[in-house]
């Protein structure tokens, strides 16, 4: 990831135009490169997750090509909460709506282990963190 920042020199001469802006690349390091992946790859798997918590919640039907894949994928994530509460189950006229605490126990913490993943590479990396 480059950023590009304009650096900004003046000049004490007579000259007409004293102020020269030249832009200046500025690249990720490669903590910053490790950071970006781990929050990338659980921001997907969080919003998976999410899609998943709707879809029950909307009580959407598994004969849908997109309802099923997007289910088979996320189970594995859920599997290690599944137990903890118990799945509340509302029935509507058409369709019975599910609401799956073990996947809402999931979101929270696959965003917390990001984050102290993340917290981990930086402290391994040795670099001066700005505060």
């Amino acid at each position: 990831m480059t950023k590009v920042i304009k650096e900004v020199i003046t000049s004490e001469s007579d000259t007409v135009d004293p102020v020269v802006v030249r832009p200046v690349k500025v690249a990720a390091t490669d903590t910053q490169t490790y950071e970006y992946l781990v929050y990338y790859l659980f921001g997907a798997l969080d919003v998976l997750l999410t899609f998943r918590l709707i879809l029950k919640l909307a009580g959407a039907s598994t004969a849908s090509g997109f309802v099923r894949f997007i289910y088979e994928l996320s189970r594995i994530f859920i599997l290690p909460f599944e137990g903890m509460f118990r799945r509340v189950t509302t029935d509507g006229i058409e369709t019975t709506s599910i609401l799956e605490p073990s996947t809402l126990i999931a979101i929270i913490v696959y965003a917390i282990l990001a984050v102290g993943i993340v917290k981990l590479i930086r402290i391994s990396s040795g670099e001066q963190q700005a505060e």
